[in-house]
């Protein structure tokens, strides 16, 4: 006899349509709207603009993780639109401007370096959605992709600050650009800053050294933040140096 019982497909009004949470992922979307603007700036040769919204893009990308933990809005769909949204606006985004103000005249190389950066920030995406489970959540393996195009984006962004053009600039922006890319995929462990509790009460010197550290940035935003973020992406190797260093120690005493 034939089976009359009600499929499950997508017009069954059984299945309950699963929605979204809307504050999250509309921070996300701010994030990827402001990588793709670097790109039509980019395109259009503002790239000083174009480096700026890179930046303006970490810090929607920063909230929207924050937000979603702190209101307990957390999704599977959310942290796959995080994904695809960092690819574009610190993958793509920060490989397309670098190259079309510095590297495009170096030919294969410049093309190259730009395909390395890109490359490695989706391996790194990819590495990081399939080991969120297992890596200690206190520290990034290899240099986070916000990180590595706030290198890159930074790099453009003083020199053009400071009057270069690209073709002064191209060797500078083609090892930086190859170092990022390589740092992203390397296992160096980079703090994440996840252990820090925003529901906790802070030493009143914690605000004071927030202050200062604004005021500092609004000094030169381009050349501070630049610095910040080269100090952050040696500071991978840094530790795992020390780290080296420590085991060589021990295992000189345990001889």
């Amino acid at each position: 006899m034939p089976d009359y019982r009600p499929r499950k497909t997508l017009f069954n009004p059984e299945l309950r349509r699963r929605g979204i949470y809307i504050l999250p992922n509309l921070l996300t979307t701010a994030a990827l709207f402001s990588g793709f603007f670097a790109i039509v700036q980019a395109m259009n040769g503002n790239f000083e603009i174009a480096a700026v919204a890179i930046f303006i893009a970490m810090v929607f990308d920063g909230l929207d993780g924050r937000v979603a933990r702190l209101t307990r809005t957390q999704s599977a769909f959310g942290a796959e639109y995080d994904s695809l949204s960092d690819m574009v606006s610190f993958g793509a985004a920060p490989a397309l401007i670098v190259y079309v103000w510095a590297l495009k005249g170096m030919g294969k190389l410049g093309w190259i370096a730009a395909f390395i950066y890109c490359a490695g920030a989706a391996l790194r995406l990819a590495r990081f959605n399939t080991n969120i489970e297992v890596v200690d959540k206190r520290h990034f393996q290899g240099l986070p992709s916000p990180a590595a195009a706030a290198l890159v984006a930074g790099l453009v962004w003083v020199l053009i600050d400071n009057d270069w053009t690209g073709d002064e600039a191209r060797w500078y922006a083609c090892v930086l650009t190859i170092f990022a890319g390589i740092t992203m995929v390397s296992n160096f462990p980079y703090y994440s800053g996840k252990d820090i509790n925003l529901r906790k009460s802070v030493p009143f010197m914690m605000v004071a050294a927030i202050a200062l550290g604004f005021a500092l940035v609004s000094s030169y935003p381009p050349g501070v933040l630049f610095a910040l973020f080269l100090a952050y992406a040696l500071s991978g190797y840094v530790i795992a140096f020390v780290d080296w260093f420590n085991r060589r120690k021990k295992l000189a005493r345990a001889e």
